[in-house]
C-alpha cells in the first residue's frame, strides 16, 4: 500500500470521541447521518463495473470483518405459530452502529453476521436487510456485505457470506431456509446431518453467484490439544473436495478476544484455549492447517471480531477492527473483496502489529504472491527466493500502544497429495526453516524487508509467514493475560510446484 493510501484511510476516520457518542444499545439510523459522509463506496462501484475479478488494478490490502452481530442476533418465542422475534437478546447494537465503528477502526468492507433460529429467515429478508440497505447508504465508506452466521448442518457455526446483488435477500432466504439446521419449525432433526451440508454446499456451488463459506471458531468446542469437537478434519475435507470455491477456510484468530479483559476466557475457548489468540488448527506448526495445506488444498485463514457486546458494556469483545482485521489484496469494490477472499490474497493480524504484509516467492524469472503458485522446471536451478515485506505501525493502536515487531517466522511444508486419513491433522513436514529479529530486516521506505533463499527445492511445497510481538518461540497456550500483550499475524500461503 503506497504512503497516500494510507493517508487517505487515516484522513477518513471520523473521531473517536464523536463515534463512540454513538455506539450504545441506542444509537440510531439517524445519528449517523451527521456523522458519516455519503461519499465513495457506491462511487467506486461504478468505476469498477469495467474491470473483471482477476484484474489486479487498483488493488491495496484492505482490512474487513466477515463475523459481526448486530440486533437481530434475537431470541425467539416458540409458545406462538409462527415464533416471536425479539432483538437484542444476545448482540446489541444496531447494524449501522458496528458500519460506524468498523469505519472509525480503519475497516473499508465488513459482513453482518446474524445468529439465525426458527424461522429466523423471515426475520433476516423482511427485518434485518431492510436496515442494512440504510446502513449502506449512511455508511458508504464500508462495504457491508449481506450473509449471516449459518447454523451449519453437523457442524459449529460458518460464515455464509453473500454476493452483492440485486437479489442477495433471497439468495439468503434459499439457503438459511432450505438448509440452516434450526430455521425449521418445528424443528427437524434431519437437517442436522453431514449428508445435508453436504447437500447445502452442493447447491451452493452451483449457484450462478456463488457465496462463501468459512468455519467459526473451529476449535471452540474442543476438549484438548488434536482432539476435536463438533468441527472435525473428516468435515473440513469432505466439504472442501464438494465445493472447494465456496469453501474456502475457517477463522485463524476466533472473536470474542476480549474475554480476558472482563476475566473470561479468550475466544470463549473455555475447554482447550488458544495459542496466541488463535486457533490450534491454526497455531499449531505441522497441525491441521498445515495437514490441509499439505495436500495442496487452498484452505484460508482470516481473523474476525464476533462483535456482540463491547468488553467495556460487561461482552467478551471488541468493535470490528478495534483488535483483529483480515486483510484483503483487493480493490473497494464487493466482486473483488470476495475474489481476494477465495483466492487467499488474504493475511491477518491483531492489535494493527503491523500494518501491510507481502510474501513472494522468486524463482527462474517467475514470482507468486500469497494465494498463487509459483511453477519451476526441473531442468534448472531450483532455488526459491522468498521475500517478506511488512510495514510497521506508525502511530499508536486502538489500545494506545506502540506495538513492535520483535521475530518474524518463515513456515515452510511439503505438498505430497490427499491424505489416505480423512481425519488427519498433522503434516510432519512442516517446519520453521528461518526466524528473523529486528537485525535480519532492512528498511526500505516505510516497509521491512526480510529475504531468504531456499536451497534446492525439489518437491512440491508452500511457504507462509508469522509475527509477534513476543519472546515467544512457538504461541503459547492462552490464560488471562491482556491481549494487547500478546500480538501475532499470519500470512496466508504461497505455493510452489516443482515440475
Amino acid at each position: 500500500m503506497s504512503d497516500k493510501d494510507l493517508e487517505q484511510a487515516e484522513q477518513s476516520r471520523i473521531s473517536r470521541r464523536k463515534l463512540v457518542k454513538y455506539a450504545g444499545v441506542g444509537a440510531t439510523l439517524a445519528a449517523a447521518s451527521p456523522v458519516v459522509g455519503a461519499t465513495a463506496a457506491f462511487a467506486d462501484e461504478e468505476e469498477e463495473r469495467g474491470k473483471q475479478p482477476g484484474d489486479s488494478r487498483g488493488r491495496v490490502w484492505r482490512a474487513g470483518d466477515h463475523h459481526v452481530h448486530s440486533e437481530y442476533s434475537g431470541e425467539f418465542d416458540t409458545s406462538s405459530n409462527p415464533p416471536t422475534f425479539h432483538k437484542g437478546a444476545d448482540a446489541v447494537y444496531p447494524i449501522v452502529t458496528n458500519a460506524i465503528m468498523a469505519k472509525n477502526f480503519g475497516l473499508t468492507w465488513a459482513m453482518c453476521t446474524d445468529h439465525g433460529g426458527p424461522t429466523h429467515s423471515k426475520v433476516n429478508l423482511e427485518q434485518a436487510y431492510p436496515d442494512l440497505l440504510r446502513s449502506r447508504k449512511l455508511v458508504p465508506e464500508v462495504l457491508q456485505f449481506w450473509g449471516m452466521e449459518f447454523d451449519a448442518p453437523s457442524l459449529d457455526h460458518h460464515t455464509l457470506m453473500i454476493p452483492r446483488h440485486e437479489d442477495e435477500a433471497k439468495q439468503l432466504f434459499e439457503l438459511e431456509s432450505r438448509f440452516a439446521k434450526y430455521d425449521a419449525f418445528p424443528s427437524d432433526p434431519g437437517r442436522d446431518t453431514e449428508a445435508k451440508m453436504i447437500e447445502f454446499l452442493k447447491v451452493a456451488r452451483n449457484m450462478p453467484l456463488k457465496p462463501i463459506v468459512i468455519a467459526h471458531h473451529a476449535s471452540r468446542s474442543a476438549p484438548g490439544l488434536g482432539v476435536y469437537g463438533q468441527d472435525t478434519p473428516r468435515e473440513f475435507r469432505n466439504g472442501n473436495n464438494v465445493a472447494p470455491d465456496v469453501y474456502i477456510g475457517f477463522e485463524g484468530a476466533p472473536g470474542h478476544q476480549a474475554g480476558p479483559l472482563n476475566g473470561g476466557d479468550r475466544g470463549g475457548y473455555g475447554n482447550y484455549p488458544t495459542h496466541g489468540g488463535f486457533d490450534q488448527m491454526t497455531a499449531r506448526v505441522g497441525g491441521l492447517w498445515d495437514s490441509l495445506l499439505g495436500e495442496g488444498r487452498r484452505w484460508w485463514i482470516t481473523a474476525t471480531s464476533d462483535s456482540h457486546v463491547h468488553w467495556t458494556r460487561g461482552g467478551s469483545d471488541f468493535w470490528p477492527g478495534e483488535y483483529s482485521k483480515t486483510h484483503v489484496l483487493a480493490r473497494q469494490d464487493y466482486a473483488d473483496i470476495m475474489d481476494g477472499l477465495r483466492n487467499g490474497r488474504i493475511w491477518v493480524g491483531t492489535g494493527d502489529l503491523i500494518r501491510s504484509l507481502d510474501v513472494t516467492a522468486g524463482s527462474q524469472g517467475r514470482k507468486a504472491e500469497m494465494g498463487e503458485t509459483i511453477t519451476l522446471s526441473r531442468r534448472n536451478r531450483t532455488d526459491v527466493e522468498i521475500e517478506i515485506r511488512f510495514r510497521p505501525l506508525d502511530g499508536v493502536n486502538a489500545n494506545g500502544d506502540r506495538p513492535e515487531v520483535r521475530r518474524v517466522d518463515l513456515i515452510v511444508g511439503n505438498i505430497t497429495g490427499p491424505s489416505a486419513d480423512v481425519n488427519a491433522d498433522t503434516n510432519p513436514t512442516t517446519r520453521v526453516v528461518a526466524r528473523f529479529g529486528p537485525r535480519d530486516w532492512r528498511r526500505q521506505g516505510a516497509e521491512y524487508v526480510i529475504r531468504h533463499t531456499l536451497r534446492d527445492v525439489e518437491q512440491d511445497m508452500y511457504a507462509r509467514v508469522r509475527g509477534t510481538s513476543t519472546d515467544e518461540m512457538e504461541p503459547l497456550a492462552d490464560g488471562l493475560e491482556s491481549p494487547w500483550d500478546d500480538l501475532w499475524f499470519y500470512s496466508n500461503p504461497v505455493f510452489v510446484r516443482v515440475r
